[in-house]
This record gives structure tokens, sequence and C-alpha cells, in this order.
């Protein structure tokens, strides 16, 4: 019996961390449609357009899945890494996704995070409290943590 080796795709996203400030700092979190993750928004880097740069990308998804403009205040992202197993049908043509996210800390300028596209069935203003008990996945709570000590 031959053990088939599975396919192997490597994937960069970017994204946005996105503050707002009223009386304390607020920060956009959005649930996944689909895995229902709370999670920050993020999406394929050049999906749209291959000339697309990080910042661009990581800007456009923000305005996608969580509603709301913002803008760039630290040009150096947080870079986190995950794996995951994209299911398909048949066992045979599973793929394994090595995923390589840039997260920008963010500055909220105008929007309403409930104008996020269909990706996304929730998103919100939350404190940084809420958002370390929401988040679902260790890599964006990781990534939250080095966002927190650029401030």
């Amino acid at each position: 019996m031959s053990l088939k080796k599975m396919k192997i795709i490597n994937q960069t996203s970017a994204g946005g961390i996105v503050f707002k400030k009223i009386y304390h700092l607020n920060w956009l979190i959005t649930q996944h449609s689909q895995h229902k993750g709370w999670v920050f928004p993020k999406g394929l880097v050049g999906d749209k357009d291959s000339k697309e740069s990080m910042e661009v990308a990581a800007l456009r998804e923000v305005e996608e899945e969580g509603g709301v403009k913002a803008k760039i205040v630290n040009k150096k992202p947080i870079e986190t890494h995950y794996e995951y197993i994209q299911t398909a049908s048949t066992k045979a043509s599973e793929v394994k996704v090595k995923k390589t996210v840039y997260y920008f800390l963010m500055q909220y300028i105008s929007g309403d995070p409930k104008n996020h596209d269909w990706e996304m069935m929730n998103t919100k203003f939350v404190t940084a409290e809420e958002v370390k008990k929401t988040l679902t996945y260790k890599s964006d709570l990781e990534a939250f943590e080095k966002i927190l000590k650029q401030l």
C-alpha cells in the first residue's frame, strides 16, 4: 500500500488589528461565517490584483470584512504562522495550507462594522480584555499581545 504525499500550498495574507479610541481603546474583531471563529480581519494578498502590496491588501480586507476604513499607524507588521488541512470531497484531494499572516496596527477612520461582507457573520469593537477572551486562535492572540507592545 503506497501513501500518497499530501499537496502543500503556501499562502500569504495581510490584515489589520484596528483600534478606535472613545474613552479607552476598543479593538475590531470579526466572526467568520464558515468556521464561526473570532479573528482579526485578514485575507490573501494579491487575490484580486497580483501587484497588490501587503499594506493595500490589509486595508482592503479590513474594509471588506470589518466594514470600516482605517489607516496603518505602524508600517512594520506582526508576522504569524499556522497550518491547516483544507478538506475536500475525497481524502486524496486534501491539501495542507501553510499560512503566513502579516497584521498591521491600524487606527479606525470611519465606517460601521455592521457593513461587513458575507465572509463574516459578526463584527464589533470590544475592549482589550474582551479581545483576549473572545479570539479563537492562539496565533491571533499572540499577534494581539505583540501589537499591544507597539503602543
